[in-house]
């Protein structure tokens, strides 16, 4: 059966799949990621790798530390953390990058962690990075990386696949920064919410490296677990530069391979000559399926702007210029728009000029290595010059850490890749989005500007929705313990975008010695009060879609877990909520249509509705049945079900270290 490019990866880090069995959108595997990168948060994971009982990493050469997010915080407390990360990364041999080196996601792709053709996670969600370089990168949740150092492996579900077909060439002045606001705003209906993105299309040839990577990082911020390209000329040649360059560079430039004398361990010729002899077998087949297929035509973008406060409003540059929207602060920073080619567009722009007065200009390159060679460009000189204010290589006020973050009333325009109200600093401040070009040019005008003949066009995109067709013969394996159907009755919540604080109020996350008991008696009380007079034991809770968005707080799921509730439907997940309930050994399953039949039947003027619907899950046929409807669901495989028996993730790995 055909395959996309990113079941093909898939399949190639998988283990213990049932023999002939080909990897599909939708199916639980079990995986061996060939790196997981942490960052700051290694100081979180390392306490949760312990706890579960292990004390060796399992394969030293597949965790990766970067310390990247609070670099500027030269507090004792700080640095007591960040010694204590490379103190437990020197103990196991773990690579370990020091603040200073670099973003943690540029780091993966310069030092040939983020391989084209390969799987990398990290406890991260820009992760979705290193499809640029046509590598699948996506997030996972801290118990995760815990289970990989532990044992290598974790758990995934292979997420439904969007195909987005890129046409034409961009204008002059027209970046890939401008590519990705574009998606976001121009299909801003939740699109590609929770699925992988593969890039396709004649225009990807006239993308650069640099380009591909900006519009895969912020794939996160248009809903999607990755965006991913195709390995081409473009990337092939870049590797084979790069690889020449840390030839060069010698073997100071590799922070924990001692053995690896001169030559790079992982960028190098014989690596890149092995690559290209696995070329075809790395592109899609001609007939894979498709959940979704967009286009849109590159000639027809122009420079955009996103926001304020929200990546999915965006407004053309010709109009913003017409509203003059002043500015406080102006930044060229962060994972998504710090590197080579963005650092010289800004320069282009403001060489020779000066800053406006009232704005302050924040630039940090995305790694040690890119100031380096801005510097030697005199790109980086350039833009100091102009007045900009220099920060060190790492996340900073992107995250609202260190200096130059957003004041009160205060407007900021970044060529970050979040927009957040309250992200960059005071939640009354406005944060807008653009390319580096546009940002420079506004430090410059002191207002939202970017000099051109930008005649207002209409973005040319479309999509279309596949249906897949419905397996007859299925037939999954079931574990001995794991049952092969449940039954129970529909209690049917029918909100869409039903958020961890409407399902486990916040207040009560951060009491450490709240039971199971009590986490029970709270649940969705602040969706519906009623819900829990309502609820019996083993109910099927069918809930709307994007059910569990929000903030992380496991609770979301154990609270609904200890309440009785058997399992939860919905149309769709937030994707930490489906890993924080299958992290503790509850099920969540998606039918988008038995939603629907639901919403029909019952309206939306009652939050809580005792259905009188009784369904059987039959799990070995992968079909959910009431007395009137047959609904296909995505096969449970064996991960799954594995997880499920021994009650969470960290029991699956106390049970494998013993």
């Amino acid at each position: 059966m055909p395959q996309t490019m990113v079941e093909k990866i898939a399949q190639k880090f998988a283990v213990g799949l049932e023999k002939g069995h080909e990897v599909r959108a939708g199916d639980y595997i079990s995986i061996r990621p060939a790196y997981v990168m942490t960052h700051d948060n290694s100081g979180a994971v390392i306490p949760k790798f312990r706890s579960i009982g292990a004390a060796k990493i399992a394969n030293r050469r597949q965790v990766v530390f970067t310390l990247d997010h609070d670099i500027q915080n030269k507090s004792e407390k700080n640095l007591q953390k960040y010694a204590n990360i490379e103190a437990f990364a020197r103990e196991h041999g773990i690579d370990f990058y020091p603040a200073g080196r670099g973003i943690g996601h540029q780091v993966m792709v310069e030092e040939g962690y983020a391989w084209p053709g390969t799987m990398a996670v990290a406890s991260d969600s820009h992760s979705n990075m290193y499809g640029g370089i046509g590598c699948l990168g996506t997030p996972v949740v801290r118990t995760d990386a815990a289970a990989i150092w532990a044992t290598g492996r974790t758990w995934w579900q292979a997420p439904a696949i969007a195909k987005v077909e890129l046409n034409g060439q961009l204008k002059p002045g027209v970046t890939g920064k401008d590519v990705i606001i574009t998606l976001c705003g121009f299909f801003n209906q939740d699109e590609v919410l929770n699925h992988i993105v593969e890039f396709v299309g004649e225009g990807v040839k006239h993308l650069s490296l640099d380009e591909r990577l900006t519009i895969a990082n912020m794939t996160t911020e248009w809903g999607a677990l990755a965006g991913v390209f195709p390995i081409d000329e473009v990337t092939l040649n870049w590797l084979h530069e790069r690889a020449e360059f840390v030839a060069k560079r010698g073997p100071a430039g590799v922070p924990s391979d001692a053995d690896s004398d001169v030559i790079h361990p992982r960028l190098n010729e014989s690596r890149i000559a092995e690559l290209e002899a696995q070329l075809s077998n790395l592109k899609a087949d001609e007939d894979a399926f498709y959940a979704k297929e967009l286009v849109l035509d590159l000639g027809s973008i122009q420079p955009h702007i996103s926001g304020p406060n929200t990546v999915k409003d965006i407004t053309s540059i010709t109009e913003m210029q017409r509203r003059q929207v002043r500015i406080n602060k102006a930044y060229l920073i962060s994972c998504v728009n710090s590197r080579l080619e963005d650092l010289a567009e800004a320069a282009a722009i403001v060489r020779g000029k000066k800053i406006a007065g009232h704005v302050e200009f924040y630039v940090a390159a995305a790694s040690s290595e890119v100031q380096a060679e801005s510097e030697k460009r005199g790109d980086w000189q350039a833009l100091m010059a102009a007045g900009a204010s220099e920060l060190p290589p790492g996340c900073g006020p992107c995250i609202g850490l260190g200096v130059g973050t957003l004041e009160d009333g205060e407007v900021g325009i970044s060529a970050t890749n979040r927009n957040f109200k309250g992200r960059m600093g005071s939640r009354s401040a406005e944060a807008y989005l653009a390319s580096p070009a546009v940002v420079a040019a506004s430090a410059l005008a002191g207002y939202i500007d970017f000099p051109g003949d930008w005649q207002t066009a209409q973005t040319v995109g479309e999509i279309k929705i596949n249906q897949k067709s419905k397996k007859t013969d299925v037939g999954v394996k079931i574990l001995d313990g794991f049952p092969e159907s449940i039954t129970g009755e529909l209690i049917f919540c029918h909100q869409d975008n039903l958020n961890t604080d409407g399902i486990y109020p916040g207040k009560y996350t951060y009491i450490d010695e709240f039971t199971p008991e009590q986490q029970a008696e709270v649940v969705m009380e602040n969706y519906d009060p009623e819900f829990k007079k309502l609820v019996k034991k083993g109910d099927i809770l069918v809930g709307g879609f994007n059910f569990g968005s929000g903030s992380s707080r496991e609770q979301a799921a154990t609270c609904l877990k200890y309440r009785g509730i058997a399992l939860v439907v919905a149309g769709s997940f937030s994707e930490t909520y489906k890993r924080n309930a299958l992290n503790n050994g509850f099920l969540t399953i998606e039918v988008p249509d038995l939603v629907n039949d639901l919403k029909a039947k019952f309206g939306m003027g009652r939050l809580t509705v005792r259905s009188g619907i009784h369904a059987i899950i039959d799990f070995r046929k992968a079909l959910l049945n009431t007395a009137d409807k047959e609904y296909a669901i995505n096969p449970l495989g064996t991960a799954a079900q594995e997880l499920v028996l021994v009650g969470g993730l960290e029991n699956w790995v106390k049970k494998n270290l013993a």
